[in-house]
This record gives C-alpha cells, sequence and structure tokens, in this order.
C-alpha cells in the first residue's frame, strides 16, 4: 500500500490505486498511556494491594461480609490494573514479523479479560451474601468503619490518578470507573456498619453486600459491551459510520464510497478503509488531503482508500454492501 501523498500505481482486486495516510494519530482521542500513566498504575496497584490485605484481615476478624466481599473486588481490581498495564506496555512494542500491528489488541483484551473478572467476582459476592441471610453473624461496626474510611481514601486517590485519561482509552476510563465505584460501594460499607450499630440488624451486612454486587454489575456492563464491540472490529463508541460516509461522499470529486470498513486498531487508535469512486483526475488530491480530514474530523488515524473510476466500480466485487 502506497502513502497517501504517493497516490499513483494500480492495485487492490486488479484495479484502483491505494492510498494509506495519518499514521500514529487519531482513535478514540490519541493516548500516550505506556509513558503517561506508567507511574500511576505502579502507585495504584502497590495501595491497594495493601489495602486487599487490610481488609481481608479485618474482615476475618470482625467476620464483615461486605468488608471481603469488597476484598474480594479489591483484589479483582488489582488483578485487572495489571493486566491493563501489562497490555498497555505490549501495545507500545514496534510490529514485525506476522505481527504487522504489533499488539495494538493487547488492551482491548486486557479490557474484555478484566470485565469477565469482575463478573465472576460478583456471582462470587452475591452467592456467598445469600448464604450470610440464612445464617446471619455479628461485626465489630468500630473496626469496619475505620477500615472502610481507609478505603475510601485508597480507591478515591486511584481513581484521581486515571481521572485525566479516562475519556481517552477504554483501559485508562476501566480503571478510573472501577476505582471510583469502590470509593462509592466503600462508602455504603459504612453506612452499613453505622446501620448495624445503631439498629442491630445484622442482616443488612450481606443486602450491601449485594447492592455492591449490582453497583459492580452495572459498572462491569458498559465495559464488557466495549470490550466485546472492539474485539469485534465494530464501529468504535463515539463515531458514527454514516457520518463518515457522508463526510466522504461530499468531499469534491469523490462520485461513491463502497466497502467502507472502520474498526478499532487498539483502544487509542481507529482505522479505515474504503474504495472511492471519482474521476481520474482527482486521484492523488484525494489520497493527499481526505485523510487528514479523517484524522482532524474523525480523529481517525490509519486510512487506506482505493480509488476506482466508475468503469472499474462496476466490475468491483466488494461493492455491494452485503458483501465482505
Amino acid at each position: 500500500m502506497l502513502e497517501h501523498h504517493h497516490g499513483h500505481s494500480p492495485g487492490g482486486h486488479g484495479h484502483g490505486a491505494h492510498g494509506h495516510g495519518g499514521h500514529g494519530h487519531g482513535g478514540h482521542g490519541h493516548s500516550h498511556a505506556p509513558k503517561s500513566f506508567g507511574r500511576a498504575f505502579a502507585i495504584g496497584i502497590s495501595l491497594n494491594i495493601i489495602y486487599v490485605v487490610l481488609e481481608a484481615i479485618f474482615g476475618v476478624i470482625t467476620g464483615s461480609l461486605a468488608l471481603l466481599a469488597d476484598a474480594g473486588h479489591n483484589l479483582s481490581d488489582v488483578l485487572g490494573l495489571v493486566l491493563a498495564w501489562g497490555a498497555i506496555w505490549l501495545a507500545a512494542k514496534p510490529p514485525g514479523g506476522i505481527r504487522t500491528y504489533g499488539f495494538k489488541r493487547a488492551p482491548i483484551l486486557a479490557s474484555l479479560a478484566n470485565a469477565i473478572i469482575l463478573i465472576v467476582a460478583v456471582g462470587a459476592i452475591s452467592w456467598e451474601a445469600i448464604g450470610r441471610f440464612r445464617t446471619p453473624e455479628p461485626i465489630e461496626t468500630g473496626i469496619v468503619i475505620w477500615v472502610a474510611l481507609a478505603g475510601v481514601l485508597v480507591n478515591g486517590f486511584t481513581a484521581w490518578l486515571f481521572a485525566s485519561g479516562r475519556k481517552s482509552d477504554i483501559n485508562i476510563r476501566g480503571a478510573y470507573l472501577h476505582m471510583a465505584a469502590d470509593a462509592a460501594v466503600t462508602v455504603g460499607v459504612i453506612i452499613a456498619a453505622l446501620v448495624i450499630g445503631w439498629t442491630g440488624w445484622d442482616w443488612i451486612d450481606p443486602a450491601v453486600s449485594l447492592v455492591i454486587g449490582a453497583v459492580i454489575l452495572v459498572g462491569t456492563w458498559s465495559l464488557l459491551r466495549d470490550s466485546v464491540r472492539l474485539a469485534m472490529d465494530a464501529v468504535p463508541a463515539g463515531i458514527d459510520i454514516e457520518q463518515v460516509r457522508r463526510h466522504m461522499e461530499n468531499t469534491d470529486g469523490v462520485e461513491e464510497v463502497h466497502d467502507l470498513h472502520i474498526w478499532a486498531l487498539s483502544t487509542t487508535e481507529t482505522a479505515l478503509t474504503a474504495h472511492i469512486v471519482c474521476a481520474e483526475s482527482h486521484n492523488r488530491n484525494l489520497l493527499s488531503t481526505l485523510p487528514d480530514e479523517l484524522h482532524h474530523t474523525f480523529e481517525i488515524g490509519h486510512t487506506t482508500l482505493q480509488i476506482e473510476t466508475s468503469e472499474t466500480a462496476e466490475k468491483c466485487r466488494l461493492r455491494s454492501s452485503d458483501v465482505v
């Protein structure tokens, strides 16, 4: 495939010409996560490991299922942060050999794995909570409150570390949302302990555990949905394919756009391929300008265009919208 500034040479399906442009930019708002969030991941993982150990110890001492449930969830978050950090490191490695895109898909797979881990954690929390309803146990509310307060600080600070990147990368957004949700959930643990201390209703503890599970499930659903969407090469969220098509078709010299595909190369980069039907006199100009327009307007950073005349378009087997 030719660089977009050199629109010459026939090719692709036996007709037309190729243009490739917009390297290294775009996606869902280009992010330099491997450089700017390495320290955030290191600090967040370290703090949460310390807190998980603290929470598990006091959960056993006090008999609080809410604390144990939150410890289990925080442990899954630690695993999720490790997966996300490792995937971002892999994604930064250069392409080579059979991996012509490098490991750019690693963050997508990490996000999907993280969502699955959280769903399993919800199942475990709910199962234990239902069992505790049948055999409620008293808890030491004072210790629970102090441990949970520490959790609010740890999770809130960790969420803040990822706040600046939450709009540009599903991995960073996942880390941010889970840490922010954990802070809110831990506030729920504190409220449960206060209510139990005031009323003596031990069933409040497993009830809060079920609420924790529901909150995690709601937060995980969007992560699972978006991860599956990217893994299945669907058009990334935030990009309207029909709007992109109209923009391309309204470009001077373009007569028709077909075989249009938009998908995520990674969690921060978007790719587009399309066949453009135009008069031969517009070939070079379109290959030079259209990729840059798509980059600046839609943040699509990897554009590959195949130029066709009206005659060659008639013979293109990919012209029909139901052919891939």
